[in-house]
């Protein structure tokens, strides 16, 4: 395959996710400054404050990037569509690319929508629709050693910790952390091996 046309949209009946569009900056700002205090021990992107047509700009970087399968960063959404729940994406790092068929799933969910499940929920949901419509033959996941959180969601979700990369630049502040790497495989999930 020279050229890849990656699905666009994913429902249930708890949540819709989807690629970022344009138009989507005043929600996307919405919810992460209301997510502020939840979000900036984690992401280095939370602000306190941010101009309104700075998450504008952003989601339509996304959808270019997307576009151009440099990345797929992705929007979570009520199932009415009328609020942001949260955002995730199939990120490409590493140097690879779409062909070699691995990315890292990243996923932050609003403050209000945390705690019950949700995290957990997107990460199954993205699981399935990566190995089945997207073909990812790999899926990874990483988080801090201190966000207890994200170490549950990916735990729950049934991917395997396979270890630790020590004192790595910190994605917040300065110094160092230590990431947890989670990862599965989809002859893995075919062989139906314990997740």
């Amino acid at each position: 395959m020279t050229t890849f046309f990656p699905p666009e949209r994913l429902e249930t009946d708890r949540f819709v996710i989807r690629c970022w569009m344009p138009g989507d900056g005043p929600a996307l700002r919405d919810a992460s400054l209301a997510s502020y205090e939840h979000l900036r021990p984690w992401l280095s992107w939370a602000v306190r404050e941010e101009p309104e047509d700075v998450n504008e700009e952003r989601v339509r970087r996304f959808r270019a990037r997307w576009l151009l399968n440099e990345d797929y960063v992705l929007s979570i959404w009520d199932p009415e569509g009328a609020r942001v729940l949260g955002g995730s994406g199939f990120h490409l790092r590493d140097g690879f690319g779409w062909q070699d068929g691995v990315a890292e799933i990243g996923m932050w969910i609003s403050g209000d929508a945390a705690g019950r499940g949700l995290g957990t929920d997107v990460l199954r949901a993205l699981l399935g629709w990566g190995f089945d419509a997207w073909g990812w033959e790999r899926l990874e996941w990483r988080c801090d050693v201190r966000n207890v959180a994200s170490r549950r969601v990916a735990e729950k979700a049934g991917m395997l910790l396979e270890g630790t990369l020590r004192g790595e630049p910190a994605q917040v502040g300065e110094g160092r952390r230590d990431t947890l790497v989670f990862g599965l495989t989809r002859d893995a999930v075919a062989a139906g091996e314990d997740r």
